[in-house]
């Protein structure tokens, strides 16, 4: 198996974390420990478990990781949205489309463990 960074949707999220990290620089202070924090910690939290899955010693634990990885987007996504509902995000469809790409590359990922079982 190869190592987690020879991987196109850690490699993808790993961009997608920093630039979650620059746009939420820009969030209202009062935000730091709301809005902000929660974006930060579920944009790192996709590598981190595409990472800690492929580490793993079976393919079942690594799906496990990878499914972990997809509620993350899917939360990464939701708060996108809400900081575009406040008035924080102007433009969000770049990150969107990219957590689209990244879900499509781990949900591809997924499927060929599970084929490979």
């Amino acid at each position: 198996m190869k190592c987690h960074r020879d991987l196109e949707a850690w490699k993808r999220s790993m961009n997608l974390v920093q630039e979650i990290y620059s746009i939420t620089g820009s969030f209202l202070n009062q935000e730091m420990f709301g809005l902000t924090n929660q974006m930060r910690r579920g944009a790192v939290s996709v590598p981190s478990n595409i990472a800690e899955g492929a580490a793993r010693n079976s393919k079942k634990e690594f799906i496990q990781f990878l499914y972990i990885a997809l509620g993350s987007l899917a939360e990464v996504e939701t708060q996108i949205l809400i900081a575009k509902g406040l008035g924080y995000l102007n433009d969000q469809e770049h990150l969107l489309k990219e957590i689209e790409t990244i879900r499509k590359l781990v949900t591809g990922l997924v499927h060929s463990l599970k084929r490979a079982e």
